[in-house]
């Protein structure tokens, strides 16, 4: 399956800012961390004359060489992936003088950091990077229904008790009567987390 998944939740962190709390947002969900071992085998299934052992050979010695080359104050661009680079984080309030700053003292840690490339035919800037992508709510997975019975069931009036009509909106929450078997929490209490 070639989609993203992603959850809608509410957000119910009292502490959060006031424009945030309650209202509900998508968070992607993950099926699986690859290894190298996999992400191999992966590679030399898409008819690579290569085999998986050699694959996985020149992975870990690009992990090696690249780790060695931002260790030298390096950047690594991977044309058409984007460029590896470090950051520095330093303790909180620094120093006060030029002079009395100390490496040792008030370097916290180094990041190793990854910025897309953005060239205009391997585009992975967050904003075009979107557009490539195809969508799929776990709610729909967990249901056995498609995506489309979901989007019609989620926007089909349901009769109430009262012999009113109650209609599901389409972001997760309920708009009146009991709204089925909707989470108000935002939470997926049969999602297994992965």
């Amino acid at each position: 399956m070639s989609k993203i998944l992603y959850e809608v939740y509410k957000n119910d962190i009292k502490d959060s800012e006031s424009v945030m709390y309650g209202k509900w947002y998508a968070r992607l969900k993950s099926i699986e961390t690859m290894s190298m071992s996999k992400l191999a085998k992966h590679i030399a299934g898409h008819g690579s004359v290569f085999t998986e052992d050699v694959v996985e050979g020149v992975m870990k010695k690009f992990k090696t060489c690249l780790l060695e080359m931002l260790l030298e104050s390096k950047k690594v661009k991977i044309s058409g992936l984007g460029t590896f680079y470090l950051t520095a984080e330093c303790q909180k309030g620094g120093s006060n003088k030029e002079e009395d700053f100390n490496v040792n003292q008030h370097l916290k840690a180094l990041h190793i950091r990854f910025l897309p490339d953005q060239t205009a035919e391997d585009n992975l800037s967050s904003r075009e990077f979107i557009k490539k992508a195809e969508f799929v709510n776990v709610k729909t997975l967990l249901s056995g229904k498609d995506d489309e019975e979901i989007e019609n069931q989620e926007h089909t009036p349901t009769p109430s008790p009262n012999g009113g009509e109650s209609g599901n909106t389409g972001n997760g929450g309920s708009t009146g009567g009991n709204g089925g078997n909707d989470n108000p929490g935002g939470g997926d209490s049969d999602d297994p987390e992965n």
